[in-house]
């Protein structure tokens, strides 16, 4: 069974740090590329970032700068290290197989895990 299971969320203050981890199972993760997005409540699910498989990553306008994303293929997992929080950072973090924004639409996608950016 292909599963993506994600993990590293949690409360924050602002200006603060997390690393949220991507678990792969089922399938061999160095072999797509994957990518991150978020959901704040009431608002879309939007895109933030990508890495392929040669590890080129792209980030979104809202998080460049601030987030990294990166893949660890021999543990099968892809992480976004995210540095100087906002609170309009706050949502629930999704990673997904894929590379831009056409990865909103991939039926590969986890659970997601919460991101509070709060004082």
């Amino acid at each position: 069974e292909v599963q993506l299971v994600e993990s590293g969320g949690g409360l924050v203050a602002p200006g603060g740090s997390l690393r949220l981890s991507c678990a792969g199972s089922g399938f061999t993760l160095s072999s797509v590329s994957m990518s991150w997005a978020r959901q704040a409540p009431g608002k879309e699910l939007e895109w933030i970032s990508s890495i392929n498989t040669l590890s080129l990553d792209i980030y979104g306008a809202s998080v460049k700068g601030r987030f990294t994303i990166s893949r660890d293929n021999a543990k099968n997992t892809v992480y976004l290290q995210m540095n100087s929080l906002k609170t309009e950072d706050t949502a629930v973090y999704y990673c997904a197989t894929g590379f831009g924004a056409s990865s909103l639409t991939s039926r590969t996608r986890g659970q997601g895990t919460q991101v509070t950016v709060s004082s």
